[in-house]
């Protein structure tokens, strides 16, 4: 949803602009557009492929703009801003994983292409999927598998993975796959791939996307606090809510966030309707906004997609 994002942050020349998320700098092409002259562009991911491409079209495609690139998870995002003396007149971030990541059959995200069972955003940290759906306990699996997949078959999966791993290690996107259709089968008049909520579960603990999620949630409303002048609650931030090299957040910001699940949406909608209950912000997409059926046969994948915007009163 580009042109609503674009619309909901309304950002003018001169001001700062940060993407949480950059992908391959699809939004922020068109915000940065928006911003020159003489605007910044902060593009964040945890993907360097995605980071340096970004980089590169907002570089080409907007010259009027300072570009700031930051590698790493975007919930350290407001804490490298903080200390580089950044703040953003509008955030977005879009939780969706680009196709590029879905399409390389090396990341591991596709059960649609054999590859490394890997899902890593980040492939130079953390732990690849297949390490954990080699060695965690059937119980957790059964847990994860559960809770972020929402899998009503979830301990039988978790049974079939720790048998099927006793006789071979799982090590690619196939035979994981192959594990759970031949333990669910495909639902009558289903016609999603019955590994899609395993592969979904998997991803998000590989990359604990939903801590992350929370994280960046939480100095929304630590800025949204200090801002105001009230007491940051807590934390890292201290009592004021101010980290070393100011806030991560311009007074009025608009934040904007497209997420793809309810797992992600849930925290989002508390969060933001917390604070506007508080005074601290304004409303400004109530009840999220959703793609369009001409933007859904473009992309399908846009279906599930819902965004929420707010303003800081600050």
């Amino acid at each position: 949803m580009p042109r609503e994002i674009e619309r909901l942050l309304d950002l003018q020349p001169g001001q700062t602009y940060a993407d949480c998320t950059a992908g391959r700098g699809g939004h922020a092409s068109i915000i940065g557009s928006r911003v020159q002259p003489g605007g910044t562009v902060i593009l964040n991911d945890a993907d360097e492929g995605n980071l340096a491409a970004a980089s590169e079209h907002v570089r080409v495609s907007c010259p009027g703009v300072r570009v700031h690139a930051v590698h790493g998870n975007f919930a350290i995002l407001p804490r490298t801003m903080e200390g580089s003396g950044l703040a953003a007149d509008g955030m977005l971030a879009d939780f969706g994983f680009s196709s590029t990541q879905i399409e390389d059959a090396s990341r591991g995200f596709s059960f649609m292409r054999d590859g490394p069972l890997d899902m890593r955003f980040d492939t130079s940290r953390g732990i690849p999927a297949s390490e954990l759906v080699n060695t965690a306990p059937e119980r957790e699996l059964a847990r994860w598998l559960r809770e972020y997949g929402e899998e009503p078959a979830a301990g039988r999966i978790a049974q079939a993975i720790v048998q099927a791993r006793r006789a071979s290690p799982i090590q690619t996107t196939a035979q994981l796959a192959e594990v759970v259709r031949a333990t669910v089968g495909r639902r009558p008049g289903s016609t999603v791939d019955p590994a899609t909520k395993s592969f979904q579960a998997l991803r998000i603990v590989v990359n604990d996307e939903i801590g992350s999620v929370e994280a960046l949630l939480f100095q929304v409303a630590r800025a949204a606090r200090a801002l105001s002048g009230k007491p940051a609650g807590g934390g890292a931030g201290g009592a004021s809510g101010v980290g070393s090299g100011g806030l991560w957040l311009a007074k009025g910001a608009r934040i904007a966030v497209l997420t793809f699940h309810s797992l992600e949406d849930r925290p989002v909608k508390t969060l933001f309707a917390d604070i506007c209950q508080q005074g601290l912000a304004t409303d400004l997409a109530r009840g999220g906004i959703t793609a369009s059926e001409e933007e859904i046969r473009a992309n399908p994948r846009a279906r599930s997609a819902r965004l929420r915007a707010i303003r800081l009163n600050a």
